[in-house]
């Protein structure tokens, strides 16, 4: 891109039901694109023995995130599985300003969210599963939950993926590295949107004025 021409930062939202891949298609995009930063959000839920604060989450009492929620401190927050889960507002609008993207890995109702407050910022991909079944196997197989959790999990998955219309993209993850390759052409691809590139306009006015 020409120096004269900076871009704004997008906010990249993957989503999907629990166990189609969202998560592990973020983590590659992270570490083949140094040019995005995940959105670490707040939860009210326990952290996990591989997890670290601040790092996967910020965590939280319900207190804490209630005052958050109270001081408009969340550019989205949503109840899932009895927790709760927000985005705090002030890094991500820092990174858009200076021009980095921020990669978001929140469900449908956090997405809305982002789509009411910052819809031209927004490129938002659902990821499905290739099938009902497979979707079982992968919740089962990685144990991070029990049983139960995993009953409901599926049981939740037919009004997750419901919402797939709402998304500006719909990558089937039947293979981790053609839906990687994927999610990397539309980020590709947004970033060179016309409405992201600041100082174009100028940078056309003096080409065509011979400046």
């Amino acid at each position: 891109m020409n120096p004269e021409i900076k871009r704004r930062g997008l906010m990249l939202v993957l989503s999907s039901p629990s166990g189609a891949g969202k998560t592990t298609l973020s983590r590659m995009l992270l570490e083949s694109d140094p040019g995005i930063a995940l959105s670490v959000s707040a939860t009210t839920r326990a952290k996990r023995a591989n997890e670290v604060e601040g790092r996967d989450y910020f965590f939280v009492t319900p207190d804490e995130f209630e005052t958050w929620v109270k001081k408009d401190a969340f550019l989205e927050h949503a109840s899932v599985f009895d927790h709760r889960y927000g985005t705090p507002k002030s890094p991500v609008t820092d990174a858009l300003v200076s021009g980095r993207d921020v990669l978001f890995d929140i469900d449908w109702q956090g997405t809305q969210q982002l789509k009411e407050r910052a819809r031209e910022d927004l490129v938002s991909v659902f990821i499905l599963p290739p099938s009902h079944g497979e979707l079982e196997r992968r919740l089962k197989t990685r144990a991070l939950d029990s049983d139960d959790i995993v009953a409901r999990r599926m049981a939740k998955a037919a009004d997750e993926i419901s919402h797939w219309p709402e998304y500006d993209y719909v990558i089937v993850n039947d293979d981790l590295d053609p839906a990687h390759a994927k999610v990397v052409s539309i980020l590709n691809a947004e970033r060179l949107k016309r409405v992201r590139q600041i100082g174009l306009s100028d940078f056309v006015r003096d080409l065509i004025a011979g400046g």
